[in-house]
Protein backbone atom coordinates (compact mmCIF):
# COMPACT_ATOMS: atom_id res chain seq x y z
CA UNK A 1 0.00 0.00 0.00
CA UNK A 2 1.43 3.44 -1.05
CA UNK A 3 1.97 6.26 1.62
CA UNK A 4 -1.35 9.15 0.91
CA UNK A 5 0.49 12.07 -0.83
CA UNK A 6 -0.17 15.39 -0.48
CA UNK A 7 -2.15 16.80 -3.82
CA UNK A 8 -0.28 19.49 -5.38
CA UNK A 9 -3.04 22.22 -4.34
CA UNK A 10 -2.38 21.37 -0.47
CA UNK A 11 -0.35 24.16 0.62
CA UNK A 12 -2.86 26.94 -1.12
CA UNK A 13 -4.29 27.78 2.18
CA UNK A 14 -7.87 29.23 1.66
CA UNK A 15 -7.06 33.04 3.72
CA UNK A 16 -9.36 32.15 6.90
CA UNK A 17 -6.65 29.53 7.77
CA UNK A 18 -3.65 32.04 6.81
CA UNK A 19 -5.43 34.62 9.05
CA UNK A 20 -5.57 32.05 11.81
CA UNK A 21 -2.32 30.56 11.43
CA UNK A 22 -0.77 34.02 11.83
CA UNK A 23 -3.01 35.18 14.90
CA UNK A 24 -1.82 32.09 16.48
CA UNK A 25 1.78 31.98 15.81
CA UNK A 26 1.49 35.88 17.11
CA UNK A 27 0.31 34.79 20.53
CA UNK A 28 2.96 32.17 20.67
CA UNK A 29 5.59 35.56 19.56
CA UNK A 30 4.27 37.78 22.55
CA UNK A 31 5.16 35.34 25.40
CA UNK A 32 7.90 37.06 27.28
CA UNK A 33 10.88 35.12 28.40
CA UNK A 34 9.62 33.98 31.56
CA UNK A 35 6.72 32.93 30.36
CA UNK A 36 7.98 30.40 27.81
CA UNK A 37 10.56 29.17 31.02
CA UNK A 38 7.38 28.84 32.87
CA UNK A 39 5.50 26.59 30.05
CA UNK A 40 8.43 24.80 28.70
CA UNK A 41 8.86 23.51 32.63
CA UNK A 42 4.93 22.96 32.78
CA UNK A 43 5.24 20.93 29.60
CA UNK A 44 7.67 18.96 30.39
CA UNK A 45 6.26 17.93 33.68
CA UNK A 46 3.06 16.84 31.87
CA UNK A 47 5.34 14.72 29.26
CA UNK A 48 7.14 13.32 31.99
CA UNK A 49 3.78 11.74 33.16
CA UNK A 50 2.60 9.96 29.58
CA UNK A 51 3.28 6.17 29.30
CA UNK A 52 4.43 6.98 25.81
CA UNK A 53 7.62 8.68 27.49
CA UNK A 54 7.92 6.25 30.42
CA UNK A 55 7.93 3.14 28.11
CA UNK A 56 9.37 4.95 24.90
CA UNK A 57 12.66 4.34 24.24
CA UNK A 58 13.51 6.67 20.90
CA UNK A 59 12.01 9.52 21.18
CA UNK A 60 11.67 12.96 18.26
CA UNK A 61 11.42 16.22 19.65
CA UNK A 62 12.85 19.48 17.90
CA UNK A 63 14.32 23.25 18.84
CA UNK A 64 11.80 25.40 19.00
CA UNK A 65 11.68 28.33 16.55
CA UNK A 66 8.78 30.96 16.37
CA UNK A 67 7.90 31.26 19.36
CA UNK A 68 7.40 27.52 19.84
CA UNK A 69 7.52 25.65 23.43
CA UNK A 70 10.44 24.28 24.31
CA UNK A 71 10.50 20.54 25.41
CA UNK A 72 14.69 20.93 25.97
CA UNK A 73 13.99 19.88 29.62
CA UNK A 74 12.43 16.29 29.04
CA UNK A 75 15.40 16.06 26.43
CA UNK A 76 17.52 16.45 29.44
CA UNK A 77 15.51 13.98 31.73
CA UNK A 78 15.54 11.56 28.88
CA UNK A 79 19.34 11.34 28.19
CA UNK A 80 19.06 10.90 32.10
CA UNK A 81 17.04 8.11 31.57
CA UNK A 82 18.86 6.49 29.00
CA UNK A 83 17.05 6.96 26.31
CA UNK A 84 17.61 7.98 22.91
CA UNK A 85 16.72 11.40 21.27
CA UNK A 86 15.94 12.43 17.64
CA UNK A 87 15.93 15.94 15.58
CA UNK A 88 14.32 16.32 12.58
CA UNK A 89 16.62 17.69 9.87
CA UNK A 90 15.69 18.70 6.04
CA UNK A 91 15.43 15.44 3.44
CA UNK A 92 18.29 15.99 1.83
CA UNK A 93 17.45 13.88 -1.03
CA UNK A 94 13.09 13.61 -0.77
CA UNK A 95 11.80 17.36 -1.28
CA UNK A 96 9.66 18.24 1.60
CA UNK A 97 10.19 15.35 4.12
CA UNK A 98 12.06 14.65 6.94
CA UNK A 99 14.81 12.62 8.31
CA UNK A 100 15.49 12.28 12.55
CA UNK A 101 19.06 12.41 13.24
CA UNK A 102 20.38 10.75 16.79
CA UNK A 103 21.16 14.05 18.99
CA UNK A 104 23.43 14.48 21.72
CA UNK A 105 24.23 16.69 24.66
CA UNK A 106 26.45 19.41 23.70
CA UNK A 107 26.16 18.06 19.85
CA UNK A 108 27.05 20.60 16.91
CA UNK A 109 24.44 22.36 15.30
CA UNK A 110 24.04 23.75 11.75
CA UNK A 111 20.99 26.15 10.56
CA UNK A 112 19.29 24.70 7.72
CA UNK A 113 17.99 27.26 5.08
CA UNK A 114 15.02 28.22 7.53
CA UNK A 115 16.93 29.24 10.36
CA UNK A 116 16.33 26.06 12.46
CA UNK A 117 19.50 24.58 13.71
CA UNK A 118 20.10 20.80 13.12
CA UNK A 119 22.06 18.20 14.16
CA UNK A 120 25.13 17.23 12.61
CA UNK A 121 25.99 14.14 11.78
CA UNK A 122 26.17 11.15 9.40
CA UNK A 123 23.00 11.15 6.79
CA UNK A 124 23.54 7.53 6.71
CA UNK A 125 22.68 6.89 10.44
CA UNK A 126 19.13 8.17 10.36
CA UNK A 127 16.27 6.56 12.68
CA UNK A 128 13.20 4.78 10.52
CA UNK A 129 10.50 7.01 11.56
CA UNK A 130 8.50 4.55 11.94
CA UNK A 131 10.75 3.09 14.29
CA UNK A 132 10.43 5.83 16.65
CA UNK A 133 8.26 5.20 19.73
CA UNK A 134 7.34 8.90 20.49
CA UNK A 135 7.21 11.83 18.19
CA UNK A 136 6.90 15.54 19.76
CA UNK A 137 5.37 17.81 17.15
CA UNK A 138 5.16 21.58 17.23
CA UNK A 139 2.14 22.93 16.88
CA UNK A 140 0.73 26.51 15.49
CA UNK A 141 -2.96 25.54 16.71
CA UNK A 142 -4.82 22.19 17.54
CA UNK A 143 -8.11 21.90 19.09
CA UNK A 144 -9.66 18.81 21.56
CA UNK A 145 -10.11 16.45 19.27
CA UNK A 146 -6.28 16.38 17.94
CA UNK A 147 -6.57 18.28 14.71
CA UNK A 148 -3.21 20.55 14.50
CA UNK A 149 -2.13 23.32 12.80
CA UNK A 150 1.24 23.84 11.36
CA UNK A 151 3.38 26.19 9.70
CA UNK A 152 2.15 24.99 6.37
CA UNK A 153 4.73 23.81 4.69
CA UNK A 154 3.20 19.84 4.88
CA UNK A 155 6.32 18.25 6.58
CA UNK A 156 5.25 16.34 9.13
CA UNK A 157 2.50 15.20 7.50
CA UNK A 158 4.27 13.76 4.24
CA UNK A 159 6.79 12.10 6.33
CA UNK A 160 4.44 10.38 8.78
CA UNK A 161 1.56 9.77 5.73
CA UNK A 162 2.09 5.97 6.12
CA UNK A 163 -0.43 6.61 9.67
CA UNK A 164 -3.19 6.99 7.18
CA UNK A 165 -2.56 3.73 5.27
CA UNK A 166 -1.21 1.52 7.46
CA UNK A 167 1.59 0.74 5.13
CA UNK A 168 4.42 -0.05 7.74
CA UNK A 169 4.53 -2.72 11.03
CA UNK A 170 5.48 0.26 13.92
CA UNK A 171 3.35 3.23 14.91
CA UNK A 172 4.99 6.00 16.53
CA UNK A 173 3.02 7.59 18.99
CA UNK A 174 2.16 11.31 17.57
CA UNK A 175 1.80 13.92 20.26
CA UNK A 176 1.56 17.45 19.28
CA UNK A 177 2.92 20.06 21.70
CA UNK A 178 1.50 23.62 21.86
CA UNK A 179 1.31 26.31 24.56
CA UNK A 180 -2.15 26.68 26.13
CA UNK A 181 -3.06 29.73 24.64
CA UNK A 182 -2.74 28.13 21.23
CA UNK A 183 -5.72 26.03 21.84
CA UNK A 184 -8.95 26.94 19.09
CA UNK A 185 -12.61 25.46 18.90
CA UNK A 186 -12.36 24.15 15.61
CA UNK A 187 -9.76 23.48 13.03
CA UNK A 188 -10.49 21.56 9.75
CA UNK A 189 -9.18 18.37 8.98
CA UNK A 190 -7.92 17.48 5.41
CA UNK A 191 -7.89 13.89 4.28
CA UNK A 192 -3.57 14.19 4.26
CA UNK A 193 -3.32 15.53 7.83
CA UNK A 194 -1.77 13.54 10.08
CA UNK A 195 -3.90 13.46 13.29
CA UNK A 196 -2.49 13.21 16.78
CA UNK A 197 -2.91 10.68 19.83
CA UNK A 198 -2.59 13.31 22.16
CA UNK A 199 -2.26 17.09 22.33
CA UNK A 200 -0.24 18.29 25.34
CA UNK A 201 0.45 22.05 26.58
CA UNK A 202 2.25 23.67 29.73
CA UNK A 203 -1.42 23.02 31.98
CA UNK A 204 -3.23 20.18 30.08
CA UNK A 205 -3.11 16.65 28.07
CA UNK A 206 -6.07 15.93 25.07
CA UNK A 207 -6.79 12.81 23.97
CA UNK A 208 -7.49 12.86 20.67
CA UNK A 209 -10.95 11.32 19.74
Amino acid sequence: MHDLELPDNALNTPPAKNDLRKSLRNKRRTLSRQQQRQASMGLCRQLSRLPEFLFGQRIAAYIPNDGEIDPQPLLELAWRLGKEVYLPILHPCAKGRLLFMAHYPNQPMAKNRYGIPEPLCDHSAYCPVWTLDLVLTPLVGFDAEGNRMGMGGGFYDRTFAFLNTGSRPRIPRMVGVAHECQKTPHLPNEPWDIVMHKIVTDSAIYTAR
